[in-house]
């Protein structure tokens, strides 16, 4: 810009990147306001050009010529403006952080030598207070954040704050103890953040730490399986066998005691833990009465001693003390014979109603029956056992209470919602064929009672009669042949006249009266009054 106000030939953005400094301020006294004219300016709304600079005028005397007063002023104001450092910036600086703003350069930029032209002064647009800036043109360092950003001076209001990173706490320093302490917690993802790295960092330097830590995440996994967290009913019978593989028993358990010790085993850990809320939970007993299904309210508690109230039968046997005989205070001779009606005897007597201190005893007499039956030799498992309508050799009589053990375990599974399997194949086996071998005797009753079919044929004691095939198929399956006509009959394949086929599991549901004949039939074929007869025979094996 030449002094008379219109552009030269060098422009301004030449030398944009140029420190301007402004000069000094006149004081109001000195200028003559009313002579300056004032400049035009534009339309309210119109966009003012870039770089555009109201046209000034040197202030004029009264006769038209420039006023002696203001020139000299301009030129003391452009002499000072040269002399002064720029170490005097600072001040002006931080009173106009704008004008630091867009004023602010490079310094490796060098300012090129320009001729010293003076300026008209120009009329600046006060601000508060009547401070005073300098309008300067545009700057595209200013306008652009990237190169404000990338400039050496940083700190501009434009420039972006410098990102903060995020400094990681180092891990604790924790002693071995404390580090072997919190491998559970570990195990658990119970940790905090740095808890966790401070003993995975310890994991890699500490082999006996690292091999407890795997154990534990081993046992961590088990607490979230949905699968049972039973003990496999077989698994007992395997431990007890290498063991006495070993080393002998000096009283082995005899193998018709076997299938009650497993059983009563299986039941006593499922009811070991249990709480006072447990204990009470509500049981329903269910069995068969001729045509009609029977149930039975109670506790667990109240199977517990309803199972000891009939083992009671055996320990009479075996010459032990009976427990509802102990529980009445009365002689044995009193004591009634029935399962049904000592059940409802040892109820009467447990008043208020028995909690879990019934599981030690219960327990103890089981305990005192396999080895006293251990004990006693052979020829004891040939002792007829009394249970008032019918008898059972002792062998029997203990598998029938193993049958009873596993049936009111998953009564009592039931009630607390928790899972509880069959016994071990040979087990069940065994338990079928007790079922099978009772069934013609059953016939037999339930034809005097008028609730079977008459006898068609009569043989003689052990020749073959008709017969119905029993298949069991699955868990302790196996083939069954039933006498219909005489309990003294022999079952024959040859004379067989019908055919049934029931799962394994299912069979001793039907005869532990927990599901009606007619459900529980899976396949016939042959003679279909035969196979209701069997079924229903099969139902009425069960009882309180």
């Amino acid at each position: 810009m030449s002094g008379d106000g219109r552009e030269g030939d060098r422009r301004d953005d030449e030398v944009r990147d140029a420190r301007r400094i402004p000069g000094p301020r006149g004081a109001v006294d000195d200028l003559d306001l009313e002579s300056v004219p004032r400049p035009v300016l534009p339309p309210r709304g119109e966009h003012t050009p870039e770089e555009t600079v109201p046209k000034q005028e040197p202030p004029v005397s009264e006769d038209g010529a420039p006023g002696q007063e203001a020139l000299q002023e301009k030129e003391e104001e452009a002499r000072e403006a040269e002399e002064a450092p720029e170490a005097e910036e600072a001040p002006e600086a931080l009173e106009a952080p704008e004008a630091q703003e867009a004023l602010e350069v490079p310094e490796a930029l060098e300012v090129p030598e320009t001729p010293e032209v003076p300026e008209a002064p120009e009329e600046q647009a006060p601000e508060e207070e009547g401070e005073y800036v300098v309008d300067e043109p545009f700057s595209e360092t200013a306008a652009d954040p990237a190169a404000s950003a990338a400039s050496p001076h940083p700190g501009t209001a434009d420039a972006p704050p410098a990102p903060v990173t995020p400094v990681t706490p180092p891990a604790p320093a924790l002693s071995h103890q404390v580090l072997k302490a919190l491998l559970g917690a570990w195990a658990l993802s119970a940790c905090s953040a740095g808890e966790t790295a401070a003993v995975e960092e310890h994991l890699t330097s500490c082999a006996p730490c690292a091999d407890e830590a795997l154990r534990l995440r081993d046992a961590v996994g088990l607490l979230h399986t949905d699968g049972s967290l039973d003990l496999d009913p077989g698994l007992r019978a395997r431990v007890l066998d290498g063991c006495l593989g070993r080393r002998p028993a000096r009283i082995p358990v005899p193998e018709w005691v076997t299938p009650y010790d497993a059983e009563t085993a299986r039941l006593d850990a499922l009811v070991r833990d249990f709480g006072a809320a447990e204990w009470h939970a509500p049981v329903r007993l269910q069995w068969f009465e001729e045509e009609r299904a029977v149930t039975r309210r109670t506790t667990v508690a109240g199977v517990i001693g309803h199972l000891m109230a009939v083992d009671g039968l055996l320990s009479a046997v075996l010459g032990l003390e009976d427990p509802l005989a102990a529980a009445e205070g009365r002689g044995g001779s009193e004591v009634p014979l029935t399962p049904v009606r000592r059940t409802e005897a040892y109820w009467a007597a447990t008043h208020p109603p028995a909690t879990r201190a019934v599981r030690e005893p219960w327990r103890n007499l089981t305990h005192r029956l396999i080895s006293t039956a251990s004990i006693a030799g052979r020829n004891v498992a040939e002792r007829s056992v009394s249970y008032g309508d019918f008898a059972l050799p002792l062998q029997d009589a203990l598998l029938d209470r193993a049958f009873e053990c596993w049936v009111h375990g998953t009564d009592i599974a039931e009630a607390v919602d928790y899972p509880y399997g069959p016994p071990s194949a040979a087990h069940l086996h065994r338990m079928v064929d007790l079922a099978a071998r009772m069934l013609p005797a059953a016939l037999a009753g339930r034809r005097r009672a008028g609730l079977a079919g008459p006898a068609r044929e009569l043989v003689a004691p052990g020749e073959p009669g008709r017969s119905v095939h029993l298949e069991v198929e699955g868990h302790g399956g196996g083939d069954w042949y039933i006498a219909l006509d005489s309990p003294a009959a022999v079952g024959s394949p040859d004379r067989a006249v019908a055919q049934v086929a029931l799962d394994g599991v299912e069979f001793c549901r039907l005869v532990a009266g927990h599901i009606s004949p007619v459900e529980a039939a899976a396949g016939q074929e042959g003679d279909r009054e035969a196979i209701r007869d069997v079924l229903f025979a099969s139902a009425s094996l069960s009882r309180l």
